[in-house]
This record gives structure tokens, sequence and C-alpha cells, in this order.
């Protein structure tokens, strides 16, 4: 830990009060000759290093003394303390073992994140973007995973975390994770699957068929037609017609995931948890569809981690499940038992904030699954900022208004900005109401990018969140507990 002598010197040689030295005990330690520690010194977090050694030595920083030196949290630091203490590092955890996204736009949410899976049987996906997110924020993989790895450093938390690469649709994009040692990749299918496929009819759907090469037609129909599937105790056929829309649908798609899974994770030197993403549809992943799937990837020898099917009802950003539960909780047990059966994890995208099918969830995937969540946890900045900095909050929400049916492009939300109060109406202490109410969370939700495009903005927010670290980190504690009590990941 830092001493009195250690804190002494750092106050003298630059210059500040003792009391504007923080220190977290969690991250101390120690390799070799070398000690390391996480400080917040003036508002700024840096690596205090002490003592001497390879470890030591190759730390990049400013001497206090010839055994002690303040470290920037740079991403050469970043390998090194990867090298030398190896928790510090990303893993993939298999098909066995239930995970939890839970992405972070702003590089600030990890500790809160950490602490929130204390009492999980759930492994985190700390690092966890899209390209559209990276876009959007400004960051890139290698910033997201600097973030995540010192975060992990500083919480002291060994107990494994994976990096997600998320809903990357591009070749160049999945090899770019990649080689920052993400070690998921969630690929996102939506461009190879056929469109507009269920509005033909059975002679439009049969004429389009006809165009694949006879040998395939011949061996798609030896396979699937006047044979019965025996899974979770259900028998499942194959007609004609539902054969076709299903090649019609998903064979492109099958060929795109051969394809990457061969020429970029069979070749990349780590383990890696591979996704397939067949959710970012306009049509509902049948059983027969998701069986397809599943069976086509097991003829071309493809071992996926998980599967996102695209489920029945809607998934919407930031809010509860639309739709019909009964009729989501029977397609969900056949999903569930055809992961099950081809040994892979059901995943579920959009996961955030469905409490009211979470236990459902945790019922049919008995607990062995990937959720993926982002958003909610920008939404609990916003939350804190309400409560601690009512003034931006006012700002933010101004500028999301302006904005919102820009940002509205990229996402899928049913919020209309013109049912929310506007927040001059509202006293300072009921700011945070808008965070318990659907319209005004997507609109929060979806127009982050142009907050953060928004350079005043941006830095009163980092200000804020950086100021108020312990209540942003209690937030998401709760919330995020909220999430893994529901579907039964937490011990009991």
């Amino acid at each position: 830990m830092m001493t009195a002598a250690i804190r002494e010197t750092i106050s003298k040689e630059l210059g500040i009060d003792s009391d504007q030295i923080l220190e977290y005990p969690a991250s101390y330690a120690e390799c070799g000759e070398a000690a390391v520690l996480m400080c917040k010194i003036s508002g700024a977090k840096k690596i205090l290093a002490m003592g001497n050694g390879d470890f030591f030595s190759r730390l990049h920083g400013t001497f206090l003394s010839d055994a002690v030196k303040l470290c920037p949290l740079s991403h050469e630091n970043r390998l090194i303390l990867n090298q030398y203490l190896p928790y510090t590092l990303p893993s993939a955890f298999g098909r066995k073992t239930a995970t939890f996204g839970v992405g972070d736009r702003l590089g600030l949410a990890t500790p809160g994140h950490i602490r929130s899976f204390k009492n999980s049987s759930a492994k985190p996906v700390l690092a966890q973007q899209s390209k559209r997110e990276l876009s959007l924020t400004g960051r890139s993989y290698e910033k997201v995973l600097d973030d995540v790895c010192f975060a992990v450093f500083q919480e002291g938390y060994r107990g494994g975390f994976g990096a997600d690469g998320d809903h990357l649709k591009k070749r160049e994009d999945i090899v770019d994770a990649l080689n920052c040692g993400y070690t998921m990749i969630t690929l996102d299918c939506s461009d190879m699957i056929g469109r507009g496929v269920e509005g033909l009819s059975e002679s439009e759907a049969e004429a389009a068929y006809c165009k694949f090469p006879p040998e395939f037609r011949n061996r798609l129909e030896n396979a699937y037609l006047r044979k019965g599937f025996s899974i979770g105790g259900q028998e499942y056929f194959f007609s004609r017609d539902e054969l076709i829309r299903c090649a019609l649908i998903y064979s492109k798609a099958v060929d795109f995931v051969r394809e990457i899974y061969f020429d970029c994770l069979k070749k990349t030197d780590h383990q890696v948890d591979f996704e397939l993403s067949i959710d970012e549809t306009e049509s509902v992943t049948t059983a027969q569809g998701h069986l397809f799937v599943a069976m086509e990837l097991e003829d071309n020898h493809v071992e996926v981690t998980s599967l996102a099917p695209r489920f029945i009802g809607e998934f919407q950003k930031g809010i509860d499940y639309i739709g019909n539960i009964a009729e989501f909780e029977k397609q969900l047990k056949q999903h569930a038992e055809i992961a099950h059966h081809f040994g892979y994890k059901l995943s579920i995208h959009s996961g955030s904030d469905k409490f009211s099918v979470f236990p459902i969830i945790g019922q049919y995937t008995e607990g062995v699954l990937h959720v993926k969540t982002s958003g909610t946890s920008w939404l609990e900045a916003i939350g804190t900022v309400a409560e601690k900095n009512p003034g931006l909050y006012r700002k933010i929400h101004q500028k999301a208004i302006e904005h919102f049916e820009e940002a509205r492009v990229h996402y899928h939300v049913s919020g209309d900005p013109s049912r929310i109060e506007v927040p001059k109406q509202r006293k300072d202490e009921a700011l945070t109401g808008y965070l318990e109410n659907d319209d005004s969370r997507q609109l929060l939700h979806i127009t982050y990018g142009f907050v953060l495009g928004d350079g005043e903005l941006k830095k009163e927010l980092y200000e804020t969140l950086k100021n108020n670290e312990d209540r942003y980190n209690e937030r998401l504690i709760s919330h995020i507990g909220r999430h893994l009590e529901l579907i039964s990941l937490t011990d009991q």
C-alpha cells in the first residue's frame, strides 16, 4: 500500500495537498520486486509503481524517486499490465458458462459492473461495443479495452472477463477486434439474411428457390424433407414450403458464417467465443428457421458458442418486453431446447430492462445463456447526472430532443418525445423520474452520439461522473443486479 513517506513524496514533488491523493486499495498487486497501486491524484487516475526490477522499469512514467514513479493510463502501460498481471487480460468462456455483456459507452462503468457480479454465477463481458457505438462515441477497440483493463486492475478483480466485438458485419472489423485481443466476436448476419421472403407467394418462393444450384437443392431436400427431428420431446418437420423459405432467408448467411469462422476465427492465436446474431431482421426466427441454421452450421463444421434469434414481440432499447408473454414463452422454450440440443448457448440481444420476461428466460435456459446489454449503463450515467448536476441534465435532455429523429434512424424504438413533459416544468429533485418513463428512456438512450459530439456537454458529463463515481457505481450495482437476480444468475 501507499506508505506515509510515499504520500509525502507525491505531495511534495507535485506541489499538492495530501487530501488530493486517493488510493484504490483493492488494486494493490505485487509482481517480482515491484508493487503497483491505482491512485487518483488531483482528479486524474495514475498507476503508482514502487520498487525495482523488470516490471517496474518497463512501465512508462514520471520518477518521483529512484523507486517510485507515477504512470499514466496509456495503451502502452495497459499492455505491460496485461503481461505481468494476467488477470487484467480478457478470456473466452465457452458454451457452458453463463455470460452477461455490459457495454460501456463512456469508459467509466466497469468498476460498477464488476461489483454487480460479486455474487453472480455469470461471467461479465466488460468490453462490448458495436462498430456503430465506436463511431458515435469516438472510441476504438483499443481504447475500450484499455479502459476495461485498467478498471479490472483498479478493482483487483480476478474472476475473469470477456471482450466482445459486438454486431460486426465486415471481415476487416472482425480482424481488427481479434488483433486487439478481443475474446468474443458477435457476427451480425443481417445484411446476408434474405428479406421479403415472408411476403412471397408459394409460387414466387419456389421460383426464387429454383435459382439455387440443383446439387444444393438436392442436398437440402434429402436432408430435411420427409424426416422428423426430435428435440426436447418435440418432433419437428419441414414442409417443402418451410424448407424453401428457410433456404431463401438463411443460406447466404450460413455461407458468410462459414467464411468468417474458418478465415478469421480459426486462424487467431487465442481462444474466441463466437456468437451468431440472426436477430437484426424483419422476420421472427421460427423453430424451423433456428433448426435449419443449427443443422447447416453443424454440416459445415462451424461451432458457435451462442446464437441470438429474432424473438416474437419486440426487444426495444432500454424498456421492457413488448408483446404476448405467453406466446413468447412458448417460442423461447423451443429456441432454448434447440440451442441445448446442439450444445451452444441461447443469446438475448437488446436484453437490458426486459424485467417481465427475465424469469422465463432464466427458467428455460437453465441459467446457461448470454445476455447482451449496453445503453442501460449509459442511462444510469444520465440518472447520476440528473441527481448530481440538474443543470447539465436539462442541457442533455434538450440536446436529445433536438436530435431524436436523426438518432432513431439507427434504432427501432417506439418512444415519442411529444409525450414527455419538458424539463423546465419539473423541479430538480424530480428529474430522475425521466429514467422511469419509457418515452424519455428511449429518447436519452439513442441520442448519446449527439450528446458526446458536443464538446462542452461531453466535458461536463465526464467531470460530473468522475466527481460522483461512487454514486454512479451504486446505481449500476442496483440496476445490473436486478437483471442478474431476475434471470437467476445470482448465487443462492
